[in-house]
């Protein structure tokens, strides 16, 4: 049976986790005055499937945010920090979160196929970042998973400019790992990036800083569902 995490991003409408982070990758504050739960609200409003979380200190995160975020949502919550242990997993489902990160580019493999199957036995959604075919190709099968390509480089703190080919690139590889999801993910601003990952095969988007810099969060999303096309409640 698929995690409630995994369900909600097959079955949505438009399949866009909407993420809080405090900071940019290049420090810029995010929240703009806003509290967790304001966000929060405004992503429910805008029809968001499920949450992500970031409590990396890079980007000024920390456990606080996550629990104001389960505070005050019943949706299905993305837990993004550096996972590499089994207890960190179990305390992250404790703390009320649907799925968890976990990052290829800092797992070793035996790490990160005893992690996934961890997190598979807590309930909890694996959602491997990955960025290039030899991170992909060394994956534990993926079914049940959710597998995203990352449009930028970790190894630079994910500064500099996103590369949203890398997610066109890659996306026959991911599907050939058995996962049903494949997510592209960071560097996605504008609706016309969002629409044209979407229209080229990818089940889900994740994006942070682009909502939380958006003028008009419902234009953005208004705008995605005119340039894919939504029929029978999902994407046509």
């Amino acid at each position: 049976m698929d995690s409630r995490f995994l369900t909600a991003v097959l079955n949505a409408r438009r399949p866009v986790i909407m993420e809080l982070k405090r900071r940019s990758a290049d420090g810029e504050e995010l929240f703009r005055g806003r509290t967790s739960a304001q966000i929060v609200a405004a992503y429910t409003d805008a029809g968001a499937p499920c949450l992500s979380v970031v409590t990396g200190r890079w980007f000024g995160g920390d456990r606080d945010l996550l629990d104001e975020v389960v505070s005050c949502t019943d949706l299905p919550i993305l837990h993004k920090d550096f996972f590499t242990n089994s207890s960190q997993l179990v305390a992250s489902r404790d703390a009320g979160a649907s799925a968890v990160l976990l990052t290829a580019t800092l797992l070793p493999d035996r790490a990160m196929a005893r992690l996934v199957e961890k997190a598979h036995d807590l309930g909890l959604t694996p959602f491997i970042e990955v960025a290039d075919e030899a991170e992909i190709a060394a994956l534990p099968d993926a079914e049940g998973c959710i597998v995203a390509v990352n449009n930028k480089d970790i190894r630079k703190r994910e500064r500099g400019e996103p590369d949203r080919e890398r997610s066109l690139r890659l996306l026959s590889q991911i599907r050939a790992t058995g996962s049903r999801c494949p997510v592209s993910a960071s560097g996605i601003d504008s609706a016309d990036d969002a629409a044209r990952l979407l229209r080229a095969g990818y089940r889900g988007l994740l994006v942070g800083t682009g909502l939380l810099q958006a003028a008009d969060l419902s234009s953005w999303c208004r705008t995605v569902d005119e340039l894919i096309g939504v029929a029978g409640g999902k994407l046509s």
